[in-house]
């Protein structure tokens, strides 16, 4: 009848994820018992029955929740190493306070209430990012935050491995107590133990090959006692094997209630809820990515932190504590041929089992095997997150996990928390600061518009395209980053003194942050200084809005909607630009051929002259300054201007296009006689002592046409002050 019911297949199907689940039942049981003596220690130690219950309760329900929720069909979960030890570093600070304040006679109420209380509400946060979507949040807190808060978590694990050996905290006052022979043994034989999973087990994950180690473990121990001649109870007397615990009886939690609650010591505890739910949220993320990369398929994260979420909220009402999918245990289950959600199931069926099993059993087992155990979790975690992440990371990243794992044992999780993000940021800004936020640079010759132009404009633009100069921006800009750009943009004006348009492309800008604003102002200041014009293309509207609201946008900045847009505009400007001085080059020499009446001596005094800009009301020449030039006026207007007696300057002349002032001063190398100022936007070319002197050397016959031009102009004005002065006499 079940042949026509059920397929082989499927049968075939069921079979395999039973074994599957049965193999990874045997590490959920292994590890398991090994979590509960790890929280269940110390003061603690006789309630260890109670924490076995609240171990195997987790593995069992969370085991079942995550079967039937997970987007992994073979995903087996339960309480993980990371979890473990955060649960028991709460436990730990719980009793620490209780301890304190009173007897430490009602400490399994209060410490069963709060490990379930922290578990709902970690399933209540993890629910919470699951339905907002927030949960990939997590995947942006920094690398080293993270390493370093499971790298202390996995010395915590080691730490408590010790006092589990040996009874004793990993403390300077107990050193002495650490050192003692048998204390040594009991630490020797552990590290055996650890040793020994580590060079049979680690690399082979043999699905039997763990329970085996801890069986022989546990019966090598026996017969080195039988030999010794030591009884179970001379075993427990000194140490080396678990007390004989009372049977505990499944009770919910919340029947503690009415013996009290130590509320006063909950602010205490705020920090170390924190650090459970924080490592639950990140462990689950981590194994369901291992997960994704091993299995080839796509997780849905936010059905994991929802499945997760459910599983402890519920673990924590029926009295358990927290925990996620475990990436060992679901590739396990893998490998073993399960593929269904019946393997999940099966895990927590046997986790169940285990609630129903004598805990006098305890009295048989040696601390130095559970503890070898934590030993090796402990220092297989250290391994990954203090050595292999070495090669992996920065120099800087590494020393910031490092810094972090300080912090976190020194001071608790939530100040290596903090901390780390802070040291996190700074590192990640000082890290993006050194990548260059130029991806390319460009120059007018070389990179133009898509505007077909003449070949007179190509000629012109050929010829003074560097005047363009442009500059393709990429990621994000901040202050760091913004910074380099000063002075890249410093060193390039320098480099190029003929730039006139500075083009700054945004296209593949991501944002910028308001903390830009300062060296976009100082881009903005040396551009203004160096004659320089700024356009801005491809500006995204957020960057816009910053860029204005910092007064870096106004109306000398020009802001183009495309590149090709901005490069246009420059090279009409260039060429516009060129073309009127082509025709002022052909006024110069047409001046300068009347006055020394031959083309190449106008040539030859051109070649010799800089063209000079000057603004309405700029001073050109301060009285008493030295005559070491004199000015060719081609275009504009310069006051010839003396003092007024009342601290004021008064014009005296007034020297037109075609003119020229500071000639006598060159010749006779006397002190300027008067400040001479432009009283319009002028064009001037000047002509600079050492360049007369060089044509008085190697071009006699120009030098003496030019002193002859310069006697000329002397003599006009004289004959204009003698006509003056006829006129005032009369």
């Amino acid at each position: 009848m079940t042949d026509t019911l059920v397929s082989p297949d499927v049968l075939r199907a069921w079979r395999n994820d039973v074994f599957g689940g049965l193999i990874a039942s045997v590490l959920t049981i292994s590890f398991g018992l090994s979590y509960s003596v790890l929280i269940f220690t110390g003061p603690l130690a006789s309630l260890l029955p109670y924490g076995i219950s609240a171990t195997f309760i987790s593995a069992s329900v969370i085991a079942a929740v995550i079967a039937l929720g997970s987007s992994f069909p073979f995903a087996v979960a339960g309480p993980e190493s990371s979890t473990a030890a955060v649960t028991a570093i709460l436990a730990a600070a719980l009793v620490e306070h209780i301890v304190t304040a009173d007897a430490p006679s009602a400490l399994l109420g209060p410490v069963l209430i709060t490990l379930s209380s922290a578990t709902i509400i970690t399933g209540i946060v993890l629910c919470g990012f699951g339905v907002t979507r927030m949960g990939r949040a997590i995947r942006y807190v920094p690398y080293p935050v993270i390493g370093g808060f499971l790298g202390a978590t996995a010395c915590l694990i080691v730490a408590g491995a010790i006092q589990v050996i040996t009874g004793y905290k990993l403390q300077w006052a107990n050193l002495t107590k650490l050192a003692n022979p048998m204390t040594l043994y009991e630490l020797l034989a552990a590290a055996a133990v650890a040793l020994t999973i580590y060079a049979t087990w680690h690399r082979s994950r043999n699905p039997l090959g763990l329970p085996m180690i801890l069986l022989g473990s546990v019966i090598a121990a026996h017969l080195v006692f039988r030999i010794a001649g030591v009884s179970v109870i001379e075993a427990q007397a000194m140490g080396w094997t678990f007390a004989s615990p009372p049977k505990a009886s499944l009770t919910l939690p919340w029947a503690f209630f009415s013996g009290g609650y130590p509320w006063q010591a909950l602010p205490g505890l705020i920090g170390n809820f924190i650090a459970v739910i924080f490592v639950t949220a990140v462990s689950t993320l981590f194994n369901t990515t291992g997960l994704e990369v091993a299995a080839h398929r796509e997780a849905d994260i936010e059905r994991e932190l929802n499945a997760t979420g459910a599983a402890n909220i519920l673990a924590g009402v029926l009295g358990g504590y927290a925990g996620c999918i475990s990436i060992s245990r679901s590739l396990l289950n893998r490998n073993s041929g399960a593929t269904g959600r019946l393997s999940g199931l099966t895990v927590a069926a046997a986790a169940a089992l285990m609630l129903v099993v004598d805990p006098a059993l305890l009295a048989y087992m040696p601390r130095f095997v559970l503890g070898g155990l934590l030993l090796y979790l402990g220092l297989e975690q250290l391994h990954r997150w203090i050595v292999d992440s070495r090669k992996r990371l920065s120099l800087l990243d590494y020393l910031s996990l490092l810094a972090i794992i300080v912090i976190i044992l020194t001071w608790g999780f939530v100040a290596g928390v903090l901390i780390g993000i802070v040291i996190g940021c700074a590192t990640f800004a000082l890290s993006v600061s050194r990548v260059s936020s130029i991806k390319y640079g460009f120059d007018g010759s070389e990179y133009r518009s898509s505007l077909d132009r003449s070949l007179e404009d190509q000629r012109t633009l050929a010829a003074h395209g560097r005047e363009i100069q442009g500059l393709n921006l990429q990621s994000y800009l901040f202050f760091g980053s913004a910074n380099r750009l000063y002075l890249h943009v410093k060193a390039l004006l320098r480099r190029h003194p003929e730039c006139r348009y500075l083009v700054f492309d945004f296209k593949l800008v991501t944002g910028i942050d308001s903390s830009a604003a300062h060296s976009f102002a100082q881009i903005k200041r040396i551009a203004e200084g160096h004659g320089t014009a700024l356009v801005l293309a491809n500006l995204h509207p957020s960057a816009n809005r910053n860029l204005r609201a910092s007064l870096f946008i106004d109306d000398a900045v020009k802001v183009m909607g495309e590149l090709d847009h901005a490069l246009e505009w420059c090279e009409n400007e260039v060429i516009v630009r060129h073309r009127g001085l082509a025709e002022e080059e052909a006024n110069l020499r047409d001046w300068f051929t009347k006055i020394l009446r031959t083309a190449d001596d106008s040539e030859e005094l051109m070649r010799r002259c800089q063209r000079v800009e000057v603004g309405a009301g700029e001073i050109v020449v301060q009285a008493g300054d030295a005559a070491d030039s004199m000015h060719f006026i081609l275009d504009g207007r310069l006051g010839i201007m003396v003092p007024a007696g009342d601290g004021r300057l008064t014009r005296v002349r007034s020297l037109g296009r075609y003119t020229t002032v500071g000639e006598m001063g060159l010749v006779a190398y006397a002190p300027r006689s008067a400040t001479i100022q432009a009283e319009i936007a002028s064009v001037l070319y000047l002509l600079r002592a050492d360049a007369f002197e060089d044509i008085k050397q190697n071009h006699p016959a120009l030098s003496q046409k030019l002193l002859t031009y310069f006697v000329s102009v002397m003599a006009e004005r004289l004959a204009f002050a003698s006509r003056m002065i006829a006129v005032l006499r009369r």
